[in-house]
C-alpha cells in the first residue's frame, strides 16, 4: 500500500493515552508513515513536544494559538508563541485563523492574531495551517490586508466551494486539506474536489476528531485515512496510489519532511 501523510494530527491529544501503541501499529499497517501536529496553545504545547521527541522522523510538531483559544489571556498566549518559536524546529505555524461558529466574542483579537501569526511564519519561512470556520468573509479581510506579505500554508478541514478555493489561490500559495467530511453523504466538499488540482490536495485527519464512514461515531485515529483516500479517488475518477503519492509529495515539500 502506498505510503500516506496526516497532515492535521492531534495523536498527542488524551483521547490516545490509553491504547497510544496500539494507535501506532493500525497506522503502521494502514501505510500512515507520517503526522503533522498542530499546536492549539500553551496548555497543550508540552504534550505535542513529548510526541515528538518519541517519535523522531514520524511526528512533526507545530506551534501556534487556535482561534478558539483566543480569549482574555491572549496577549499571553500570542507571547508564548513568540518566546517558543525558536526553540526547536517546528514545521509550521498552526493551528491559526478564525472561528467565529463557537463565539464572537474576541472576533477583532482572533483577526489581530491570526494576522500577526501569518507575518510570523513569513518571516520564518514556515507554513501556516488554516483553521476557518463560520468567518470566510473576515478571512478574506484578513488576507487583503496581508496583500504583499509571501506565506504558503494549507486550508485545514477544506469545506468550501470551488469558486473560494480558486479565490483563496489569488492570495497566497495554499494547499486544501481534506479528511473525513469527504466521506459523508452529501458532503458539499464532493462537488469542489471533482474540480480541483490533485496537486493542490494534501490528506488529514484532524484525529480524535471528524471521523470518516464507516467509522463515524467513534474516535478518529490515522488509520482510517485510507478511507478518505479511497473517497478523494473514487471523485476524481483516479486510482488509490495516484492519490496516495500525490498528496504526500504535496505534503512532503509544504511541510519539509
Amino acid at each position: 500500500m502506498m505510503e500516506l501523510i496526516d497532515t492535521h494530527s492531534h495523536i498527542y491529544d488524551e483521547a490516545f493515552d490509553a491504547d497510544f501503541d496500539e494507535m501506532l501499529m493500525r497506522a503502521g499497517e494502514a501505510s500512515v508513515t507520517s503526522f503533522v501536529m498542530p499546536g492549539i496553545d500553551s496548555s497543550t504545547h508540552g504534550r505535542v513536544i513529548e510526541v515528538a521527541d518519541r517519535l523522531p522522523g514520524m511526528a512533526f510538531p507545530c506551534i501556534g494559538l487556535h482561534p478558539t483559544s483566543v480569549g482574555e489571556n491572549w496577549r499571553d498566549e500570542i507571547q508564548f508563541v513568540l518566546d517558543h518559536i525558536g526553540d526547536r524546529r517546528f514545521y509550521a505555524v498552526g493551528e491559526i485563523g478564525l472561528d467565529e461558529y463557537w463565539s464572537r466574542d474576541f472576533v477583532k483579537e482572533q483577526i489581530l492574531v491570526c494576522e500577526r501569526q501569518i507575518e510570523l511564519a513569513a518571516k520564518e519561512n514556515l507554513p501556516v495551517i488554516i483553521h476557518l470556520r463560520e468567518a470566510t468573509d473576515d478571512f478574506f479581510k484578513v488576507l487583503s490586508d496581508l496583500k504583499g506579505v509571501d506565506f504558503k500554508g494549507v486550508m485545514h478541514a477544506f469545506s468550501g466551494s470551488y469558486e473560494t478555493y480558486c479565490r483563496l489561490l489569488k492570495y497566497a500559495d495554499f494547499k486544501f486539506g481534506i479528511g473525513g467530511v469527504a466521506t459523508y453523504r452529501n458532503a458539499g466538499i464532493g462537488a469542489s474536489l471533482e474540480r480541483m488540482s490533485l496537486q493542490d490536495i494534501v490528506l488529514e485527519t484532524d484525529c480524535p476528531w471528524l471521523t470518516p464512514v464507516p467509522f463515524r461515531g467513534k474516535r478518529n485515529e490515522p488509520a482510517y485515512m485510507t478511507n478518505t483516500a479511497q473517497k478523494v479517488a473514487q471523485i476524481k475518477g483516479l486510482t488509490y496510489e495516484e492519490v496516495a503519492l500525490a498528496t504526500s509529495r504535496n505534503a512532503r515539500i509544504l511541510f519539509g519532511i
